[in-house]
């Protein structure tokens, strides 16, 4: 690896951590528990999600490693033939992202004892690349000092859908780092317009970086046997499914970074990465959009264009089924159309897309989720 790639010193080696799980539901009916948005091109270029997300680690990491759910495995190796088999851990069950990263964690302890971990989700969109790698080289750096780092995003807008993160006091030695204060649950939005106005919030993507051992050692602060646990799979892999399921479930920002900020114990390094994590069909329509995709006159389409044909409409239209698709002045629509199923909804509801697959499968429909 050259000097120009490498995240850490020359004693270290940084491992990209990739969590590819959950089921995306407010991307009904693209995205499935059995076929979730890290699955699918919703790009446009040709690549799934998670393949971009292993294509922009590449030139920064020296290993990377995926923590997906044993009904996406098959799917996740198809797409990154790249990744050894056994740098792809397999959940028996969604447990949360503390038991994902503890677990990928645990494992790189034996395997590198000397190793910093970062961990991406799979489901993200990073536009600026530069800032990216250069950020993570930043927080690599700083993980190795035995640090919890956390990349906070810097915010475009006052948004209601993310948690976010307050820099306290510049870290000494690392210019540009800040200390955590705390991390924030997901404002109102009069409060988050106060976080943009004071100027040291961010936004919690989740992006954190850290030594393995410094991020189970803290877990065991709080939860020891789930640290000792994690520990167990590790040595004895042939223990994860009578293990498994005795985990607690919870994000790793509640187990973890919540305590450890309070601690002093968590820095931030804030990055304006053009950053989206897709959240719903709004966000995608303005993410195509942004790239380029759409033209300047009618519909986003994400798909095979020739399949719509619209007038005096704008919003998103994703013809997945193969059908044809007409529109008849119509403003902001979103219309997804899958083989079994069909969403037509406004870009300003996208957000309740999820409401209806909880009644889907409240009404044991779970075969269309």
């Amino acid at each position: 690896m050259s000097e120009r790639q490498r995240a850490t010193s020359e004693s270290m080696t940084f491992w990209a951590v990739i969590p590819a799980g959950g089921a995306g539901t407010r991307l009904w009916p693209l995205s499935r528990s059995s076929e979730p948005k890290f699955l699918r091109d919703l790009t446009g270029n040709g690549r799934t999600l998670l393949q971009e997300t292993y294509d922009r680690l590449e030139p920064v990491s020296d290993g990377i490693m995926v923590v997906t759910g044993a009904v996406h495995e098959q799917a996740v190796c198809e797409q990154l033939p790249e990744v050894p088999h056994d740098a792809i851990l397999t959940e028996p069950s969604g447990r949360d992202s503390m038991a994902a990263i503890g677990l990928a964690a645990a494992f790189l302890e034996r395997r590198d004892p000397h190793a910093v971990m970062g961990s991406f989700a799979a489901d993200h969109v990073i536009g600026n690349l530069d800032a990216f790698h250069e950020t993570v080289r930043r927080a690599a750096r700083i993980a190795e000092d035995g640090w919890l780092v956390t990349i906070g995003i810097s915010p475009t807008f006052a948004s209601t859908a993310f948690g976010y993160i307050a820099e306290g006091e510049p870290l000494a030695g690392h210019p540009g780092a800040y200390l955590v204060d705390e991390f924030v649950e997901k404002p109102s939005t009069e409060v988050a317009q106060r976080y943009l106005d004071t100027g040291r919030y961010r936004w919690n993507a989740g992006m954190f970086v850290v030594r393995p051992t410094v991020l189970l050692d803290l877990l065991a602060q709080s939860d020891p046997a789930f640290a000792a646990q994690l520990r167990t799979i590790a040595a004895d892999p042939a223990r994860l499914d009578e293990l498994w399921e005795t985990l607690p479930k919870i994000a790793v920002d509640h187990a973890v970074a919540e305590p450890a900020a309070a601690a002093g114990k968590v820095a931030t390094v804030p990055a304006d990465l053009g950053w989206d994590d897709i959240g719903d069909f709004d966000s995608l329509a303005t993410l195509l959009q942004a790239a380029g995709t759409a033209g300047s006159a009618g519909p986003t389409i994400l798909g095979d264009e020739t399949l719509v044909h619209a007038l005096d409409s704008t919003g998103l239209v994703v013809p997945h089924s193969g059908r044809t698709i007409a529109l008849i002045g119509l403003d902001d629509i979103v219309v997804v159309d899958t083989d079994d199923a069909v969403l037509v909804t406004t870009r300003a509801k996208a957000q309740q897309v999820k409401k209806i697959v909880a009644a889907l499968k409240d009404s044991d429909r779970t075969d269309l989720t």
